[in-house]
């Protein structure tokens, strides 16, 4: 193997890491490297990752490296490459007595959790690291992380490819083309029910998605509410938010953020303003992508916007700023 590359997996004792975590080494993620893996668990479950282990070591996966669990997330950070942030306080569970049913809640709580994360990653993560935000509210758990880390040169992102895939398999329906057909979905803005997929901009066999659907009453009606609740659809129907999709999603980033972007081609996470878009400078914020040859991640300035995507768009980036306002007594 030409490499190794250590990978650190927060909530790692979690439906979506169970899912996730034998893909990270199954040879297909990294290619030829070798992975080294560092769980990370809270104290009181840490030890139902021995089990994890053992699965992994069962399967003898050929570019599975060392593998080590702790809940000492200082000490798990050290040279990390990429990070993996999936735990979070989720909606719905009772914490310190009261059950978690408000965004509020959810920014107040995984708060405090990701300005210790990310002053741990700036502090002992690679220089070059990636860290992928899963745990929501996702967008503004990353905008804290990056803030505490302090270190440009690492990559912070907040996961949309998600909602991306969501949208491709929907649009793969309704036009009849195979999902490998359909490219460049991008997700605008936010992960959560404002988020806006964009229809008009994605690739269907070639052809861009407007011309190929012409249908703005469905796009408006249908398409983009059944994304942005999706979500919840999932949770309505299993009983418990999405895994397996999830960890499919996380998968979907890494390897698109480890190969060089084909011409032409985008995909979609989440990651700091530069003002493109007129977007805010600095907000965490769903973009469409390009990786650069020299394995840079940038975003791509050249999509058209219509008068309908910037409106939908801006009440995304609204609910952003409105976030960035309810947590800046985490900002350094």
């Amino acid at each position: 193997m030409s490499a190794s590359v250590k990978v650190v997996v927060t909530g790692a004792a979690g439906q979506i890491a169970y899912s996730l975590i034998p893909r990270l080494v199954n040879g297909r993620t990294f290619g030829d490297k070798k992975v080294d893996l560092v769980l990370v668990e809270i104290p009181q479950v840490v030890d139902k990752l021995k089990g994890l282990i053992m699965e992994l070591e069962d399967s003898y996966f050929p570019n599975m490296g060392n593998i080590t669990y702790t809940d000492n997330f200082d000490e798990a950070a050290s040279d990390g490459d990429w990070f993996l942030l999936v735990g979070s306080i989720p909606r719905g569970i009772v914490f310190n007595g009261k059950k978690i049913e408000e965004r509020s809640d959810l920014l107040s709580i995984n708060g405090g959790i990701f300005v210790d994360q990310g002053q741990a990653i700036g502090k002992h993560g690679k220089d070059d690291a990636k860290i992928l935000v899963v745990g929501n509210p996702a967008n503004t758990n990353a905008f804290i992380g990056k803030n505490a880390a302090n270190k440009d040169s690492q990559l912070w992102m907040a996961m949309t490819m998600l909602d991306s895939n969501r949208a491709k398999s929907i649009i793969s329906k309704k036009t009849n083309k195979n999902i490998s057909d359909i490219k460049n979905m991008i997700i605008w803005g936010n992960h959560s029910p404002t988020m806006y997929p964009d229809a008009e901009n994605t690739i269907i066999s070639g052809e861009l998605g407007n011309s190929v659907i012409n249908d703005m009453n469905w796009i408006e009606s249908n398409f983009i509410p059944t994304v942005q609740q999706r979500g919840k659809a999932v949770i309505d129907a299993r009983g418990a938010s999405s895994a397996t999709s999830a960890a499919k999603a996380a998968i979907d980033t890494i390897i698109a953020c480890e190969s060089p972007t084909e011409s032409g081609e985008c995909f979609s996470a989440a990651v700091a303003s530069d003002g493109s878009y007129n977007v805010p400078e600095g907000l965490i914020c769903g973009f469409p992508l390009i990786t650069q040859k020299d394995g840079t991640v940038d975003i791509k300035r050249d999509i058209v916007l219509s008068d309908f995507g910037k409106t939908k768009i801006k009440i995304s980036i609204d609910e952003l700023l409105a976030e960035k306002e309810a947590v800046k007594h985490l900002m350094k």
